[in-house]
């Protein structure tokens, strides 16, 4: 039993044939907070965060603020001044104990991430702590460059107005198939919960029927965490980000690893597909007050 890794994660960087390199990969893992980490996450105007509902049900949250909302305290609290929408399940979620969530900080303009799972509590403050127990960085690839700016509210749109589904809409089928990026959550039982960014050309994400999509598993950095986590639990939640009105798109549903290749040979550059039904979906327009200025597509996408 690897002490970086779940039975899971292990399971699938075996039938990925990368076992002893993500054993070295994982030595990038810091149960604290390094200086620099401590430094990013104070720079960034925007957070995703994982969490589990009490059904179950796994789901990616945007949070979003001035440079300095998320603030190191110590080598391993973060303190997050920013407040979930009520509709957000993320709200649900922080209501009782401390709750084991992923953390994704990213910086777009500069292609860099970072990853921090922890356990998390709202307190009386209002602002949202956790407790850090896995950081590490992640590589650059499939991260489209864009860079923030102030948004301007839309005549007559309703900032925070959510709308709640099981069904997608056209307008939200078309964002998805649209979409460049964005960002998936996943949770294993005892190892807790993990928030990741997947990135691609537009059309990477193609739909299967009308709340089933698929879209590519790219070459990584051959962790597996989020595909190690699906691999126990197919739980997970998308979230997918308007970069020019500022809304969100959450979904959640179950995600399955297609490992046949030639469901992957449909895809350039794939070397697995998931699958994801969705079971829900939570809208929230103008739920940020950036916009961005797209600056150019990663060099690593496959063509």
């Amino acid at each position: 039993m690897s002490a970086k890794y779940h039975p899971g994660e292990i399971e699938v960087q075996e039938r990925a044939g990368v076992r002893s390199m993500a054993e070295r990969v994982g030595n990038s893992i810091h149960p604290t907070i390094p200086p620099a980490a401590r430094e990013f996450l104070e720079e960034q105007p925007i957070i995703v965060v994982g969490s589990v509902g009490a059904d179950g049900r796994v789901w990616a949250s945007l949070l979003a603020g001035e440079p300095g909302f998320v603030r190191a305290l110590d080598e391993r609290t973060v303190r997050i001044a920013a407040t979930p929408f009520p509709g957000d399940p993320l709200a649900e979620a922080l209501q009782g104990a401390s709750t084991k969530v992923g953390v994704l900080a990213i910086d777009l303009a500069t292609r860099r991430r970072l990853r921090l799972n922890g356990e998390a509590e709202r307190r009386p403050d209002g602002r949202i702590y956790v407790q850090a127990r896995q950081v590490y960085a992640n590589c650059p690839k499939y991260i489209q460059a864009r860079e923030p700016e102030i948004g301007r509210a839309e005549p007559g749109l309703q900032n925070g107005y959510t709308l709640r589904s099981r069904r997608l809409t056209d307008e939200q089928r078309r964002l998805i198939s649209d979409a460049d990026t964005f960002f998936i959550a996943s949770a294993h039982p005892e190892g807790g919960t993990d928030a990741s960014h997947r990135g691609g050309n537009p059309g990477f994400i193609r739909f299967l029927d009308e709340n089933a999509l698929e879209f590519p598993d790219y070459s990584g950095n051959t962790m597996f965490n989020t595909l190690g986590n699906i691999a126990i639990n197919p739980s997970a939640g998308l979230l997918f980000l308007d970069f020019e009105g500022g809304g969100t798109l959450q979904l959640t549903g179950e995600a399955r690893i297609v490992w046949e290749a030639q469901r992957a040979a449909r895809f350039a550059g794939a070397e697995r597909v998931i699958e994801f039904r969705v079971e829900e979906a939570v809208e929230t327009r103008g739920a940020v007050p950036l916009r961005w200025r797209f600056e150019g597509y990663s060099p690593f996408n496959p063509a």
